[in-house]
């Protein structure tokens, strides 16, 4: 079998094995495109899906739908498959299609500069090998860099401490008085998986989720057989979450108002799992449902009316050698510290240095234009690279994959252009990029994210949503269906480095 992961010069670089990365590479395999390498961090591919692995992690979305369009699974277990069933699904995907002898793993990008007299790429690895490539896909995932609060003493404590991402499955909690930090998605689904473990837990809640119910059940033997036998079943509960759950983006974006329906059943959720008044009233939140991620569990407010938890509201003031110390004063001694604070969301390149033209950075253009791009892809001043999971292409309603299946297939008609225009490079006009983040932007002021009355991981430090697509899903998907010359300006394959504006690709 024909290798790829020594070649020094190709055509696509994709960084990343997570859905996005994957989800690019089979597309190329499948439309004959063999000449790429897949570039990963880690020593296995699978991305958010490979590296958080804590107790009871899972997906949020129903698996039917949270799984690729042309690869549907009739033998998901449950309706909301747990981690270990979705890494093997991804590892099922790059079998089936081909895509692991194009994988190089421990490659971690450091840095691509552009060349323009080239025309390409250059990239470096962390182990300071060298390639180039004439399009850079990054398929860095949003949930991929763990956070850590900034805590003053958080150094200093001598116990165990560790991220939800980074769970050390070789410390044993039975037993130990232990400190979770934060309240977000991640926190919901192992906490109750550890409370009955530890003989203390204290949950240091800055602010309450909105929790609704989660729909979960196992998968029966019939309903498999019959999507093993009628595929076209499937498909039809495929598309009956899908609009179910697009239905959302009404409140989310249309009409804010609309949120009350919501509230009234996760209130209602909450009454019935939280009997304790004084409990329930450090669980109330005093915002806007949908203003920050609205998580689903069974399970989560029930652990937290067990005996050995305790809600200790406020965040925590200071880390000491052995214990936390609450907002209050109060200090509470500790075995262990596990941080449940959630990711590098607002930063879709994390630690990676990427200079376009003249040497830009990319970093120093979102600073200055607030992390934006065009359609979440790409970005004035930095040619034939495409973002995959890029401002303003996340979701608080529906599966990202379907966001990702949209951003690939414009990548792969932008590619098609540059073939058909005989182009080496396409570089988004900066004119076009500034109109659709005004318009973006203006769509996105009045929606639950940035009038409900909170602060989320969705806003940047000036306020400003630069991680959610502020609409509905299968507008995004209008809007990338077709890759539009005229926004663009092509090179001429003749006279490298040479560009000018483009006509339309039908010209």
């Amino acid at each position: 079998m024909k290798q790829y992961q020594t070649r020094k010069h190709v055509d696509v670089a994709i960084v990343g094995t997570g859905f996005s990365g994957l989800g690019m590479a089979i597309q190329l395999k499948n439309r004959g495109r063999d000449d790429f390498v897949v570039l990963e961090a880690a020593d296995e591919l699978g991305g958010t899906w490979r590296d958080n692995h804590y107790p009871g992690c899972a997906c949020d979305v129903p698996s039917h739908l949270y799984s690729f369009s042309f690869e549907p699974n009739p033998d998901w277990s449950r309706m909301f498959a747990p981690q270990a069933e979705i890494l093997e699904y991804l590892r099922h995907c790059a079998d089936k299609y081909g895509i692991k002898p194009h994988i190089r793993y421990r490659a971690r990008v450091d840095s691509a500069h552009w060349d323009a007299a080239a025309q390409r790429w250059h990239i470096r690895t962390a182990d300071g090998k060298q390639l180039s490539a004439r399009v850079l896909v990054s398929g860095i995932g949003g949930l991929s860099r763990p956070v850590y609060p900034d805590i003053p003493g958080i150094e200093s404590f001598k116990g165990k401490q560790f991220h939800s991402q980074q769970w050390d499955h070789d410390y044993d909690l039975a037993g130990k008085r232990v400190a979770v930090i934060g309240t977000g998605a991640s926190a919901i689904q192992f906490v109750p998986q550890i409370a009955p473990q530890v003989s203390q837990l204290k949950l240091f809640q800055r602010t309450p989720p909105w929790i609704i119910p989660k729909p979960d059940r196992a998968m029966r033997w019939a309903e498999k057989q019959l999507f093993k036998r009628l595929p076209a079943t499937q498909t039809a509960l495929r598309t009956a979450i899908y609009w179910q759950m697009e239905a959302r983006a009404l409140g989310f974006v249309v009409d804010p108002r609309l949120m009350k329906l919501a509230e009234r059943w996760a209130r209602s959720h909450l009454r019935k799992q939280v009997p304790d008044r004084t409990l329930r009233d450090k669980l109330k939140p005093d915002y806007t449902i949908g203003c920050k991620r609205i998580l689903i569990s069974n399970d989560y407010y029930p652990a937290l009316s067990r005996e050995n938890v305790e809600v200790v509201t406020g965040g925590p003031q200071e880390i000491r050698a052995h214990s936390v110390v609450d907002q209050d004063g109060h200090e509470h001694e500790v075995d262990a510290i596990i941080f449940g604070t959630g990711f590098a969301a607002t930063d879709p390149i994390g630690p990676l240095e990427i200079r376009g033209v003249n040497g830009t950075d990319l970093r120093d253009e979102f600073s200055r234009t607030g992390t934006e791009a065009y359609l979440g892809t790409t970005v004035a001043g930095f040619p034939n690279l495409f973002l995959l999971t890029g401002p303003n292409t996340g979701l608080g309603h529906n599966s990202m994959v379907y966001m990702i299946e949209s951003q690939v297939a414009y990548v792969l008609d932008a590619l098609k252009t540059m073939e058909r225009r005989q182009s080496e490079s396409v570089e988004v006009l900066r004119s076009r990029q500034e109109t659709y983040n005004e318009t973006l932007h203006g769509s996105s002021a009045p929606s639950v994210w940035q009038s409900g009355g909170c602060r989320s991981w969705y806003l940047d430090d000036n306020g400003k949503n630069v991680t959610l697509w502020p609409g509905f899903t299968w507008q995004f998907r209008r809007k990338t269906a077709r890759f539009n010359a005229a926004d663009y300006q092509l090179s001429d394959r003749s006279r490298p480095g040479v560009a000018a504006p483009g006509k339309p690709a039908a010209a």
